[in-house]
């Protein structure tokens, strides 16, 4: 457990250092007036407090992600761990940080607005699209995987859960933020502390071990390519564009731009720190890869995670454990919609002030939804995970393009921007759900758009040709 609580040191300095740097670099105005406190609608600009935002935010990014990612990326080995760390503090939260704060400056504007104003038109509508479909092949995932879970614990079959799962999700679409989300996520995040402590102490307290013969070399048992899989399966658990999608909810009710680096980028610090801990449960709790991969054959993550906390913590431990689990992905499922409601409604400039305009715009997506719920949920899974990544890519790219258009320094983002643009597109041509090429052929394939993209960029931004594109009002 030294390897588990090193890495949960590098997440903390990390925060207090590279998160300071990030926050610094943007230059966060106290004395800006938020959208929060002068766009006030009582629905979704709702001014609340800095821990609840927090919190709320916490629970918004952290589905399946940080639990289903983490505990596949285990087949890996130790690599998992390091990616979680360096990807949390240099990608993922930057990311964060950079959506939320950009966001903010923006009005509360969500993040294809956001990815116009720096990026020119033709992203933006290609990020309409993009994120809407991103966020419904979120909400189903997110409907799927815990309803999984909670019929393995009850006995009620899926379909009861999912039509339930359902049902809370479109309360929480179109009433206003702080009647059902406000009020229960408190409770929520009691139920994730716990599970978030308990397990890694448990873990320790009754003397489970790493993987026999630690190795940073790939441990996979079906001998699958940790590049560039690895980076694609552990998702949410290091870097997310999921995450650029909720953060404009919070943005619209922070009270001060200097609470930013608390709320996105240690938001972000949290859900590395959950990655962690399911990370180091497929790596401690079985004792080879191959005995993690039989239980994920038998059941999937859910399973993995069913048997680590009944085990661990008993009957009623595991319990509060496993729905510690359940609650990550419903509240990021509900805020999903949500969020796709608020898109449509940004696009159409249609007032959502009224309940009935909201109904207008939630019906029809929930529809849809549920359709998309019948198709293959492995299916759905690993296109999640490409679109997932791709959107963290464009958003860093924008972030790139707000610093270098201020003359501030690019490269915190530009560097992981390049990066995640790279891994995307080695899988996109490697992946059976893509072009299966070679991975002999993909990797280059890869490479060369990364290196392709960033001359673009610096040959755009650097000539002033952008300034025509992009009508910053931020």
């Amino acid at each position: 457990m030294m390897i588990f609580f090193l890495c949960v040191a590098a997440l903390v300095v990390g925060y207090f250092t590279y998160g300071t740097l990030v926050d610094r670099l943007f230059q966060p105005d106290g004395d800006r007036t938020t959208p929060a406190m002068c766009m006030a609608d009582g629905v979704d600009y709702v001014p609340m407090s800095k821990t609840k935002i927090f919190l709320i935010q916490l629970l918004n990014i952290a589905g399946l992600g940080p639990v289903f990612g983490p505990i596949l990326g285990a087949l890996y080995g130790p690599s998992a761990l390091i990616w979680i760390v360096v990807g949390t503090l240099v990608a993922g939260g930057v990311h964060d940080y950079f959506s939320g704060m950009l966001s903010l400056r923006y009005k509360g504007e969500s993040i294809p607005d956001v990815v116009g104003y720096n990026l020119g038109g033709g992203f933006k509508q290609f990020m309409r699209l993009f994120s809407l479909i991103l966020l419904l092949l979120v909400g189903v995932v997110f409907v799927l995987g815990p309803a999984k879970l909670l019929a393995k614990l009850s006995g009620v079959e899926v379909g009861l859960w999912v039509m339930a799962i359902f049902g809370y999700y479109f309360l929480a679409t179109i009433l206003p933020i702080d009647k059902i989300i406000g009020r229960l996520y408190p409770f929520f995040g009691a139920i994730l502390i716990f599970m978030a402590v308990a397990v890694p102490t448990a873990l320790m307290t009754q003397g489970y071990e790493m993987f026999p013969n630690l190795t940073l070399a790939n441990l996979h048992p079906k001998e699958l390519p940790m590049w560039p899989l690895m980076f694609i399966t552990i998702a949410c658990g290091a870097i997310s564009g999921f995450h650029s999608t909720q953060s404009p909810l919070m943005s619209r009710c922070v009270c001060s731009e200097r609470e930013g680096k608390f709320i996105f980028y240690g938001a972000m610090v949290a859900e590395g720190f959950i990655a962690l801990v399911w990370a180091t449960v497929g790596m401690c709790f079985y004792q080879s890869p191959e005995a993690l991969n039989a239980s994920l054959a038998a059941g999937g993550p859910a399973n993995v995670v069913s048997e680590a906390c009944t085990t661990l913590l008993g009957g009623f431990g595991g319990v509060l454990a496993i729905l510690g689990v359940v609650v990550l992905p419903i509240t990021s499922g509900d805020t999903a919609f949500r969020a796709a409601r608020l898109l449509i409604s940004d696009f159409a400039r249609f007032s959502q002030k009224e309940a009935v305009k909201r109904l207008y715009i939630a019906v029809p997506l929930f529809v849809v939804g549920y359709i998309i719920s019948l198709a293959n949920f492995d299916v759905i899974w690993r296109y999640f995970g490409w679109a997932n990544q791709s959107l963290a890519a464009i958003v860093l790219w924008t972030a790139s393009a707000y610093c270098i258009k201020r003359g501030k320094n690019h490269w915190i983002a530009t560097v992981p921007a390049v990066f995640m643009t790279v891994v995307t597109n080695t899988y996109l041509c490697n992946a059976t759900i893509g072009f299966n090429l070679p991975m002999n052929v993909s990797t280059p394939i890869g490479v060369v758009s990364g290196v392709v993209a960033l001359a673009l960029f610096l040959f755009v931004f650097r000539s002033g040709n952008i300034a025509k594109m992009t009508p910053d009002n931020g």
